[in-house]
């Protein structure tokens, strides 16, 4: 299956009007943390929070929901998210942890699960992954640089940053600045060539942009307790569904990326194997699942 195992695909967004305002589409990650913490579901979770240097993140131990809420919005750029795990449960002394990660972080973690070396206490206190859907991420100067040389404008003045219908996006105070995704090709983490997962197929549950109306979001619950935390938000009122079947563009553009995410950067690892390159896995085919052994 292109986007992996799932229970349930919905469009869905955060009822509560500030996160509507400050999160990336629908707030559906901001949401689903800042329940399980209230409902102590997770007793903290480990989130990409604001550094010192503007649109460059640093991973948090996020105690509260307003610290979650300090965290929201996508940063294109890596929060080594994985790395704080241990500081979440070892100096904080969280037995339950939640955290929010891209499909390389989310595979990261659940070998981390399978075969537990050297994080002993560690792996069997990560309670719940929120996915996110992840094409390619930047490298923090390569995307100072071509936000500055590119679009004209100053990193320091950007206050949102986004991508959908091709483009990059910034949005200043006065403008709205946009090029084509094919121009920032080239600048993206060397690793994002060989990723074969967009939608964060091993993540509790994946949430994204593609295939939901602006402002919402398209949900792929995919384990027990991923599927179990959604649904008790909604029954709680803090999140609204629509079925993917009523939205547009639908789950078929999401198909379409994962699928194209798949073969470009299967053609990439096989090119690698070609001229004895090391690559992260060798599967050429959708029945050779390269995700199987994580």
């Amino acid at each position: 299956m292109v986007l992996g195992t799932y229970k349930e695909a919905l469009s869905a967004r955060s009822t509560d009007k500030q996160i509507q305002k400050i999160s990336q589409d629908g707030g559906i990650v901001t949401a689903l943390l800042s329940f399980a913490l209230d409902e102590k579901i997770i007793d903290g979770a480990v989130v990409a929070g604001p550094g010192e240097d503007m649109w460059k993140p640093v991973p948090k131990v996020a105690m509260t929901s307003d610290e979650i809420l300090a965290a929201a919005g996508t940063k294109y750029t890596l929060s080594p998210n994985v790395w704080t795990l241990k500081e979440a449960v070892r100096q904080y002394g969280l037995e339950k942890v939640g955290t929010v990660a891209i499909p390389c972080q989310t595979m990261g973690i659940r070998k981390m699960q399978s075969y537990p070396f050297g994080v002993r206490f560690v792996a069997d206190k990560i309670a719940l992954i929120v996915g996110i859907y992840c094409m390619e991420n930047f490298p923090f100067e390569s995307l100072r640089t071509f936000i500055s040389e590119k679009m004209g404008v100053s990193p320091e003045l950007v206050e949102k940053m986004d991508i959908g219908k091709g483009k990059f996006w910034v949005h200043t105070a006065d403008e709205t600045l946009s090029i084509p995704l094919k121009e920032t090709h080239g600048y993206e983490q060397n690793g994002c060539n060989v990723c074969l997962d967009y939608v964060a197929e091993l993540a509790d549950l994946s949430t994204g942009s593609v295939g939901s109306p602006d402002g919402w979001s398209t949900v792929l619950t995919r384990t027990d307790a991923g599927d179990s935390i959604f649904k008790q938000a909604v029954e709680a009122g803090l999140i609204e569904t629509k079925p993917m079947a009523d939205v547009k563009p639908g789950l078929g553009l999401l198909e379409k990326l994962a699928k194209e995410k798949k073969e470009k950067n299967q053609k990439t690892i096989d090119d690698r194997i070609a001229i004895g390159l090391p690559v992260p896995y060798k599967a050429s085919t959708e029945k050779e699942d390269p995700l199987a052994n994580y």
